[in-house]
């Protein structure tokens, strides 16, 4: 049986994307206790969420994940859940930290934020593989 896929409810399915997120003004907070909080509450949501976490590191203003999920998730959503989860618990323990690094409250990640959708093969495969069809 191939394992690549999961399935569910007549769906099989292999998402997974590669999502950056970046400290606001990208200020090189992500050290110590703040990077191990943060990846430890990723790894709550996305378990509570039912995503799985492939790969995760932070670096001083940004941290990078894989995660696979469901057809029914958006990554859009996925994103927004985790920038506001960690944000706030990040400043209900960080308050007086963070209230230095930011003049305003609950801010932690920049607006945007970096998604690529990944793929077992590559592009060109995929291409030739639809050509060949019919």
């Amino acid at each position: 049986m191939d394992n690549r896929y999961n399935r569910h409810n007549r769906r099989k399915y292999s998402l997974k994307v590669h999502i950056v997120l970046v400290t606001k003004y990208c200020k090189q907070i992500l050290k110590g206790s703040i990077a191990d909080d943060v990846k430890q509450k990723i790894y709550d949501i996305c378990n509570s969420k039912g995503y799985g976490i492939i790969a995760m590191e932070t670096d001083k203003d940004h941290i990078h994940f894989l995660i696979n999920y469901d057809t029914t998730d958006r990554v859009c959503d996925i994103v927004k859940l985790i920038k506001q989860q960690t944000t706030y618990y990040l400043w209900q323990k960080y308050q007086n930290f963070l209230s230095k690094q930011y003049w305003k409250k609950k801010i932690f990640w920049s607006d945007g934020c970096f998604v690529c959708s990944i793929g077992e093969v590559s592009s060109a495969t995929i291409q030739k593989y639809i050509e060949s069809q019919g």
